[in-house]
């Protein structure tokens, strides 16, 4: 019996069961009041218990657009917002660094990224892209296991009247090669509340061991579960409740260390228990979904939903059905957030799940357009009262879904023209080329899924050219690679384990308020003052705090005061240096300063000893600060910098800047007091709530050391941009003598392309020379692409340069196709007519070869061919194309391989037409392995 009671639980713990039908609840209510069965009151139940019952505050669900953690793309569970609290990384000015019991029902995105549940959804009764997460947490030792377990019981089984009979509860088992014995702590809690000892199951750390990462705060978990059998026949166990007791930290070595501090953090689907509790068969039975399922069938006008499953499912609608109102509430959700459906990034992903949820409308439930925007006031009647922001954001909603709706049907729509237009100039027997699919996909212009792509080439009866897909693919990738921002060496910081020290002795946090004391000189130029401060600790490489460190040590130093930046909000760290107070010759350079739960830590290289309880002075480098800076648009930024504008700078109440129109801020957590930057509007009058200065002005809350007057800035030139979301865009400018230099560098290259021009006018004698301009085309576009320019100019630029190479290309194709005619009459003059040409003859590349190939079969149709071009340094490019009339087992792409593989290359194609290359000193035999697996085809 435990065997299998064991082999059910890991069979079926991670999903709701797909059948059969869930069986109906017997509720057993303690109070003369019947449980909360409807969604509203089950979620309100949640959160009133831990609140009225347990003293636990009740926070706001964070936004589903990550702050501050650039791990994720989207916030996937409860506990995403406490990272902070768990690293020990908290601001101790913030109000999370308060926090000790606290409830919530967090919204969460599963889509991309690590746990991705975007292609699951619709294909079973109960993954959804987004969910709703109840949670408790109590924080640093707060409370411990037996209150969690006893709240948990509590609430199931007195609130919500789930009969204990029907619950089962899982604890870790313990893992031997890590040396963790089992949690019988949890078991003992669970057989002390009264649940039976054949009902408590143990398990490893697969199951019962949760972990934040791959480093960082980890520990046992318990689960409970329920029991969709009811005690008829075997048991049936999903899970409800996931209780993580965060006690161990997994270190970098993979070695598990005791946190410093003890925390609780709790998670439970609110779907899935709703379903439990309302007895129905899936989480799209419940009243979440059932008011969209009911405005979709009136929307359409398809068959009602029957929640039918697999090859059940005939016509897909069921499907449909499901995927459309997973997906609305995802897109609600996310764009009140603030993440709209854009090209990259979480954006991207939003723009995915609105287009398949397109697809599934229109292909499969014949929906109107304009379809998905009718649904998103039923999202905001179902959710909007637990998340308000939903009836904030609900006409933006309407209408970004609606316009990208119409945006994907117009594309659709072109995108089937494209595919006929393509088709009519395919010979019957050929793949549909990789390069249209690619350019109709989201990777391309029309932003079609690849997937939808091939199933309308499927319905025409046309294979698509996956080798070739897959090779753009392959290229897209490694542009992507080659194009993203390199990765920055990670500087020292403060483990959990020296932060929790720290915080033990009772180490206040950096004053770090000197970094606002500086001056504009007369001159122009800034005079930064120098700060006394004294040394509180070392810290090795490896983490560990240390007393001294040594000559040409690199380290990290933590004082009690500093007037150095730390990395944050955007804004680069300080660098400079530090003195002894007592011997101010010996210069230890500062690399940078990182803030790590209100400690700065600085990163130095010592060139004499250095030790705790020393004093020195430190000294920030008047360099620009931060070269490369978001700004506004260029000719705006030159006006306020041409006006001289004052800075205004000024601490204020959080809650005061919650109101105020127009006001910019980043996602972080920003302390309270909170500090505001006004350019040009004293900051007093910027937050009046009658003001409108925020809108016509920069006003933002930033705790950066800002110049005083914008004429500080000299000169700014916009260097790059990209398009976050729909109608948001990054722009990255430079300022100063870098700006300067910016400008000479697109000067420059703007010459180099008017002479390219010139050249490309002037034409071209021969094939070398084409190809030797077009890889100079090729060159300055890879110039233009990368050199720090004038964004503008390196627009028009690559315009110019896109319509010089598609000359180039012309103008090669052309004296490519009058020597392949040439070619092709000597080639024809060597070889009577028959079955089989194969031969050698001299081309500049692969292209060319191809093209005497097409003409020798386009002037003998009933004639197969294959060619060896030799070049230099021993290699050799192959091309062939078997003739219509062959057998249909001989191949152009098995002739070309078999050729290529005996030369040691590889070759590609399709089957009329193929290519390829190898290296090879004997030509006559690559030649006659050529004419033998021609003539054994043939």
């Amino acid at each position: 019996m435990a065997a299998s009671v064991a082999a059910a639980a890991r069979r079926i713990r991670r999903a709701i069961r797909r059948s059969p039908p869930w069986q109906g609840l017997c509720f057993r209510a303690l109070s003369s009041e019947a449980p909360p069965t409807q969604a509203a009151a089950v979620r309100d139940a949640f959160l009133s218990f831990f609140r009225d019952r347990h003293g636990h505050r009740l926070v706001p669900s964070a936004s589903v657009r990550p702050r501050g953690d650039p791990t994720l793309l989207f916030v996937n569970a409860g506990m995403n917002q406490f990272k902070p609290i768990f690293l020990g990384t908290v601001d101790p000015r913030s109000e999370m660094a308060g926090f000790r019991r606290v409830a919530n029902s967090q919204k969460c995105v599963r889509a991309g990224g690590r746990h991705n549940d975007l292609e699951d959804v619709g294909q079973d009764l109960s993954h959804h892209t987004f969910f709703e997460m109840l949670g408790n947490w109590a924080f640093g030792g707060e409370y411990f296991k037996e209150e969690a377990c006893s709240m948990a019981w509590e609430l199931l089984t007195q609130v919500y009247g789930i009969p204990e009979d029907r619950l089962w509860v899982s604890y870790f088992g313990g893992d031997p090669k890590a040396g963790l014995g089992a949690d019988l702590e949890s078991r003992d809690i669970w057989l002390n509340l009264g649940v039976p000892a054949s009902r408590v199951l143990s398990f490893g750390p697969q199951e019962n061991f949760w972990e934040m990462g791959d480093t960082g705060p980890c520990g046992p978990c318990t689960e409970i579960h329920y029991d969709l059998a009811g005690g008829v026949g075997a048991p049936q166990l999903v899970e409800l409740w996931n209780l993580v007791f965060m006690q161990h930290n997994r270190e970098a070595d993979g070695s598990l260390q005791p946190l410093p501090q003890r925390h609780v953090d709790t998670g439970m689907g609110l779907e899935r228990l709703v379903a439990v509790l309302q007895g129905k068969h899936s989480t799209y039975d419940t009243d979440l979904f059932s008011p969209l399922l009911n405005a979709i069938h009136q929307g359409c006008g398809a068959p009602p939903y029957s929640g039918r499953v697999g090859a059940a499912d005939e016509g897909h609608i069921d499907t449909a059905y499901r995927v459309v109102a997973d997906h609305i509430r995802t897109l609600s959700i996310c764009i009140a957030d603030g993440v709209s459906p854009g090209m990259s990034g979480a954006p991207l992903i939003v723009r995915r799940i609105l287009r398949r949820a397109v697809r599934f409308s229109t292909e499969v439930l014949r929906a109107p357009p304009g379809f998905l925007g009718s649904l998103v006031p039923v999202v905001v009647e179902t959710l909007g009262g637990a998340y308000p922001e939903l009836h904030k954001n609900s006409a933006q909603i309407v209408s970004l879904v609606s316009e990208d709706e119409a945006a994907f049907l117009a594309s659709l729509q072109r995108g089937r023209r494209i595919i006929e237009r393509t088709l009519k100039r395919l010979g019957p027997s050929d793949v549909f080329p990789a390069e249209v699919a690619w350019s109709l996909s989201l990777s391309g212009n029309l932003g079609l899924p690849l997937d939808l792509v091939e199933l309308m080439l499927e319905e025409k009866g046309v294979q698509l050219d996956s080798a070739g897909l897959a090779r753009l693919a392959q290229e897209e990738a490694q542009h992507r690679a080659q194009q993203a921002e390199p990765v920055q060496e990670q500087g020292l910081r403060l483990d959990v384990h020296a932060l929790g020290e720290l915080q033990r002795r009772g180490v206040p946090p950096t004053d770090d308020s000197p970094k606002y004391s500086y001056s504009l000189r007369p001159s122009g130029g800034y005079e930064f003052s120098t700060c006394e401060a004294r040394v509180l600790q070392l810290y090795a490489e490896d983490g560990r705090a240390v007393a001294t460190a040594g000559e040409g040590q690199r380290y990290g130093l933590l004082l009690d005061r500093t007037n150095f930046y730390a990395e944050q909000g955007g804004q680069a760290s300080d660098r400079g240096y530090l003195v002894r107070v007592e011997q101010q010759d010996v210069l230890f350079p500062v690399a940078q300063a990182q803030v790590c739960g209100g400690f700065i830590l600085h990163e130095v290289v010592a060139p004499e000893c250095l030790k705790v309880g020393d004093r020195v002075q430190l000294h920030v480098d008047e360099a620009p600060l931060t070269p490369k800076q978001l700004q506004a648009v260029e000719d705006t930024v030159q006006e306020a910098v041409g006006r001289d504008e004052a800075v205004y700078m000024e601490e204020v109440a959080l809650a005061r800047t919650t109101h105020v129109p127009g006001l910019r801020s980043l996602d972080e957590v920003y302390p309270d007091p909170v500090r505001v930057v006004s350019v040009g509007v004293p900051v007093a009058h910027a937050l009046e709530p009658a003001s409108q200065a925020a809108l016509q002005t920069s006003v933002e809350l930033c705790c950066g050391t800002h110049l005083l007057r914008t004429g500080a800035i000299g000169d700014l030139v916009i260097v790059g941009e990209r398009q976050l979301a729909k109608g948001t865009t990054r722009l990255l400018a430079i300022t100063g003598e870098q700006a300067r230099q910016a400008r000479e560098v697109g000067q420059s290259l703007a010459q180099e392309v008017e002479a390219a021009a010139e050249r490309l006018s002037r034409g071209s004698r021969d094939v070398v020379e084409a190809q030797r301009l077009s890889k100079d085309m090729g060159r300055l576009t890879d110039a233009v692409d990368t050199s720090v320019m004038p964004q503008w100019q390196r627009r028009e630029l690559q315009a110019t340069l896109k319509a010089l190479q598609r000359r180039a290309n012309t103008a090669i194709r052309k004296l490519e196709m009058g020597q392949a005619v040439l070619k092709t009459q000597e080639l024809l003059q060597r070889h009577s007519e028959g079955p089989l040409i194969v031969d050698t003859v001299s081309a500049e590349s692969l292209s060319m070869l191809v093209k005497v190939v097409r003409q020798l079969c386009k002037q003998a149709p009933s004639t197969s061919v294959l060619l060896l071009s030799p070049q230099p340094l021993g290699q050799v490019l192959c091309a062939c194309q078997v003739a219509q009339s062959a057998t249909p087992a001989f191949t152009a792409e098995a002739w070309a391989l078999a050729v290529c593989s005996h030369m040691g290359g590889k070759a590609w194609g399709s089957r009329v037409v193929a290519q390829g290359t190898g290296s090879t000193a004997d030509l006559e035999a690559a030649l006659s392995a050529a004419r033998a697996y021609a003539l054994n085809q043939l």
